[in-house]
């Protein structure tokens, strides 16, 4: 993955992004340019690369669908180190919480009065806990995450990697550690908080292809089943 910079990047170092995001466009594109129509025959891996393409190069279009991306929490992992940051020279508390989930798409189908959940596979959420934005992952001001699916190791699994308020994760701790298997958390991303990472978008930052993300919600549920009987609230558009 690219380092990035907080910094506005000067004009070739922007060339050098572009192109890197073109090349992993180009192989997503198969995948992306199919319709809408097809993604209950796609597998979990095809749905994930049309999503990264359509926020990409069909960013308008895809709006109007509503997409959201829900993470259904698995397992949890806190880890904490006391003594000089992996990141700075800094010698300092440092939390992580890591995260195993399951994402799903859900679109909105106006026409229909209807929304749809798709399964697009496994996945992996590290946040950095503080009261302030980390040292790594490197994020611009406001911003939240970003969301990658071009692992080398995990190459069909989706990572995001982000931040949260020390206030935020004592609020979800209790859920997160809760004994009653009826308990469940999910991780929600609303379609207006998605931004690709490409030119003219400087406000957020990630490697060639990926997501920014500048809101991420926590749901806790006390019953399995209803997340499925939530809907949202009609919201305003930023």
């Amino acid at each position: 993955m690219q380092t990035q910079n907080q910094s506005r990047p000067g004009p070739d170092l922007e060339e050098i992004n572009e192109k890197l995001r073109k090349d992993v466009l180009r192989a997503l594109e198969p995948y992306g340019a199919r319709p809408v129509a097809e993604l209950s025959d796609m597998a979990g891996t095809e749905r994930t690369k049309w999503l990264f393409w359509n926020l990409h190069e069909r960013l308008d279009e895809i709006r109007k669908m509503e997409p959201t991306l829900i993470g259904q929490v698995m397992t949890t992992q806190l880890t904490v180190c006391d003594g000089q940051s992996m990141w700075s020279e800094k010698c300092k508390l440092e939390k992580r919480l890591e995260l195993s989930c399951k994402w799903h798409l859900q679109l909105s189908y106006i026409a229909f009065q209807s929304e749809q959940l798709h399964e697009i596979g496994d996945g992996w959420i590290n946040l950095a806990i503080g009261d302030e934005p980390p040292g790594h992952p490197s994020l611009k001001p406001g911003q939240k995450a970003y969301l990658d699916a071009d692992h080398s190791l995990y190459p069909n699994q989706l990572f995001l990697d982000g931040w949260i308020s020390e206030g935020v994760w004592q609020e979800i701790k209790p859920q997160l550690y809760s004994s009653n298997p009826a308990c469940r958390t999910d991780i929600v991303i609303l379609d207006n908080y998605l931004f690709p990472v490409r030119r003219g978008n400087e406000f957020v930052s990630g490697p060639a292809g990926s997501i920014g993300i500048t809101n991420i919600e926590f749901r806790n549920f006390s019953h399995p089943t209803e997340r499925r009987l939530t809907r949202r609230e009609p919201r305003q558009r930023s």
